[in-house]
């Protein structure tokens, strides 16, 4: 090209017989612009991202004109908790392979109404696997990227359903019977969660309530596994939803102290959710029942009614659990039993 025409085609201005001026159009371009905050966290994350910054990095000068991304929780206190990002940095280098993380070929043999236990815990465990990978996933598209830690670790979260799905079901199949049973009750306890619009209250049923009330059954099913197979998906499950409740706790502290109204929708929530399960079994019998056989090894009548007195206080340390974490959002202890015990009886 020649140089005076390349000139103009950038907005400089050739002066023969050498000498060129430089122009206004590369600066005129990024009038008007600004910086996305700045790149760290949490102190340069806005309190409420204007939709025309899209997906450009946190930090960024975003040049003006660009379209607004459609997304909706553009408010940092809706999504926000000062521990995501080092949440988000514990679950990147705590991820695990299904493949090698367990022992797929450690030797046992089972009784058969205790493999089949097994095998419909397994098969609940699968079905509120698949809901709890659902909930977060459903957000990812409506938080504003400028809060990218809080995507990062939603992202993580769904990535760490996933493999609990495969290794529960892997474990289900492992010795070639067929999945248990789904109860109705159940799939509408599941179906509530998903069904729940607002971020801060999808988090506080799903992590806080539900996958809660979580670590203290894949606790129980580590402690009173019959095998080894269970124990071991049972653990790395729990260490991965300890993550994913500590974020929900954090963010609704955080929420808590600029936002007085929330332990009323809070509270709201929980009675909305129970009225509307009211109707339903909760816990299929058959999952209580084989949660009993698990923990019993056998179905010696002994072993039995041992099994039925550890799943009462699992029932008992679950309750326990919810409320601590209920006083800790800052509802009084009396609140917190009353809430507690209006939580599904599903567990999640």
């Amino acid at each position: 090209m020649h140089l005076a025409s390349w000139c103009r085609a950038r907005g400089h201005r050739f002066e023969p017989p050498d000498a060129v001026v430089k122009g206004t159009a590369d600066t005129d371009r990024w009038r008007g612009s600004e910086r996305a905050g700045t790149a760290d966290a949490p102190g340069g994350v806005v309190a409420c991202p204007p939709a025309h910054w899209g997906f450009a990095a946190r930090g960024a000068l975003v040049e003006s004109g660009g379209p607004d991304l459609p997304v909706d929780l553009v408010e940092r206190n809706e999504v926000w908790a000062d521990l995501a990002p080092r949440l988000y940095a514990q679950a990147a280098a705590a991820q695990w392979d299904p493949a090698t993380a367990v022992d797929w070929s450690a030797p046992f043999d089972l009784p058969p109404e205790v493999e089949g236990a097994v095998v419909q815990v397994m098969t609940y465990l699968i079905e509120n696997e698949q809901a709890a990978l659902a909930v977060p996933a459903r957000f990812l598209g409506r938080i504003h990227p400028h809060f990218r830690e809080v995507v990062q670790l939603l992202a993580v979260q769904v990535a760490d359903e996933a493999r609990h799905v495969e290794v529960f079901t892997r474990r289900a199949l492992l010795r070639g019977g067929p999945p248990g049973v789904s109860g109705a009750g159940g799939r509408a306890s599941l179906q509530t969660l998903m069904e729940e619009s607002d971020f801060s209250l999808a988090s506080f049923l799903l992590s806080v309530l539900g996958e809660g009330t979580f670590l203290n059954l894949l606790s129980f099913l580590e402690g009173h596994a019959p095998d080894p197979v269970t124990a071991q998906v049972a653990r790395l499950a729990l260490q991965d939803e300890a993550r994913h409740v500590a974020f929900g706790v954090a963010h609704l502290e955080h929420l808590a102290a600029v936002d007085t109204g929330l332990r009323g929708r809070l509270r709201a929530a929980v009675e909305r959710r129970y009225d509307a399960l009211a109707t339903t079994a909760g816990l299929d019998d058959g999952v209580f029942d084989a949660l009993v056989v698990l923990a019993a090894g056998s179905w010696v009548p002994g072993a039995v009614a041992a099994g039925w007195d550890r799943v009462q206080q699992l029932q008992a340390d679950m309750d326990e659990g919810r409320r601590r974490r209920l006083v800790r959002l800052g509802f009084p202890p009396g609140e917190a039993a009353e809430l507690s015990a209006l939580h599904t009886r599903n567990f999640m």
